[in-house]
């Protein structure tokens, strides 16, 4: 009787199977990528690899993935080399990745190619952005191996060009799996300090890989956001790299970065003594100029004579302080007028004045003046009030008049 396989069991042993033929390990599969999906927070990879009659699933995890210098794309023909297994849970047959590469283009160049366009977008290279390199820096800051041959070229044209230049390196290496992070750790750490003027960037020639830190996004976005201008020095003439397109000058070799950054002191020197030498002539015309014009204002006008304005003042004193006494005087004696005609209209009014044409005033006993003989009884006593004296009568007789 033939076996009754299950379907667990049936997996595993094809499982075994594949296991077991070396042709199925560490094997070359050339196809076209479809489905491609970036897996995250894992940052697995998950993909189809097909051709015009067949397809495969696969997967690159992602301690693999990160090695990949390019990103990979639907319709992109690449290489994979990896191992044949199947996936147990689901009875898929998979290509388990270790490496992949663009079919027919070189990984880094295609790599270089895709963080090119992608920053060009974000317009990292744009003309705009870019600082002014300072004309006049008083110190250099420099980002290089401390060991690499790029330091010594870059210090022999610096202190050839101006011996009093001042500098600080910022040790990073160069090339390597530690050199993005090392060099973009440097540029930081000189923009956190702020005592450089410019930075110099760079490093001797040598092949692509040997170059690619500087062809990294991580390096890319920190001279990008680096607060003080940067000089990329990569390489040979020949080399470009994504630093020398984001970096605010590129210069073609670590020598010429130190041509381009560092003034002559001698041209230095005769400039000063040029400016000095305008200053002193153009002081010297403009004292020239103020003497002749002083000389001229001696002869004409107030300073010819100084005591003249202020005899002029002086008699202008003397004319304003006779006004003012004039006015003070007419101004009393109109008041003084004034005065005495209110004051006349104010004996007009005025009792005692009344008094003086032979009338008088009659108080009652309560002190009130009488204005009519009902106010006041016979045999009161009452007291009138003469322009000169008061009497005290008795009321003997009163009468009303008629009207």
């Amino acid at each position: 009787m033939p076996k009754i396989w299950t379907v667990a069991e049936l997996t595993r042993e094809i499982g075994q199977t594949l296991n077991d033929n070396p042709d199925f390990v560490n094997c070359w599969v050339s196809g076209e990528i479809s489905n491609y999906k970036n897996h995250r927070p894992s940052g697995h990879w998950y993909f189809t690899l097909k051709d015009e009659q067949s397809s495969m699933k696969g997967v690159m995890f992602r301690s693999r993935a990160e090695r990949v210098r390019f990103t990979p794309q639907d319709g992109m023909k690449v290489l994979v080399r990896g191992s044949i297994r199947i996936y147990e849970r689901d009875g898929t047959i998979q290509l388990y990745a270790e490496e992949m590469q663009p079919s027919g283009v070189g990984a880094l160049y295609l790599a270089f190619e895709q963080l090119k366009e992608r920053l060009g977008q974000e317009g990292l290279f744009a003309p705009e952005r870019k600082k002014a390199i300072p004309r006049y820096p008083r110190r250099i800051g420099i980002v290089t191996s401390p060991t690499g041959a790029a330091i010594k070229d870059i210090l022999k044209v610096m202190f050839r060009r101006n011996p009093q230049i001042s500098w600080i390196l910022a040790p990073a290496a160069v090339q390597g799996e530690l050199a993005p992070k090392e060099v973009a750790q440097a540029i930081a750490r000189l923009n956190r300090h702020s005592q450089v003027d410019v930075i110099i960037v760079g490093r001797g020639g040598g092949s692509l890989e040997e170059l690619w830190a500087f062809n990294t996004e991580e390096v890319a976005r920190a001279i990008a956001a680096s607060g003080i201008p940067v000089i990329s020095a990569v390489g040979h003439e020949t080399d470009v790299t994504i630093a020398d397109m984001v970096a605010d000058l590129r210069a073609p070799t670590p020598s010429a970065a130190a041509e381009l950054a560092v003034p002559v002191w001698r041209e230095l020197k005769s400039d000063l003594e040029q400016l000095e030498a305008r200053l002193h002539s153009t002081m010297s015309s403009q004292l020239q100029r103020k003497r002749q014009r002083l000389d001229s204002l001696k002869t004409i006008g107030p300073l010819s004579n100084p005591f003249w304005r202020i005899d002029q003042n002086r008699q202008r004193l003397d004319s304003l302080s006779e006004r003012v006494e004039q006015g003070m005087t007419r101004f009393v004696s109109d008041k003084n007028g004034i005065l005495k005609l209110l004051t006349a209209k104010l004996d007009l009014l005025s009792p005692l004045a009344i008094l003086g044409r032979g009338y008088s005033l009659t108080y009652g006993p309560k002190g009130n003046v009488l204005r009519k003989s009902d106010d006041i009884n016979v045999g009161q006593q009452v007291q009138v009030r003469l322009q000169q004296g008061i009497l005290t009568c008795a009321v003997l007789a009163k009468s009303v008049d008629s009207d």
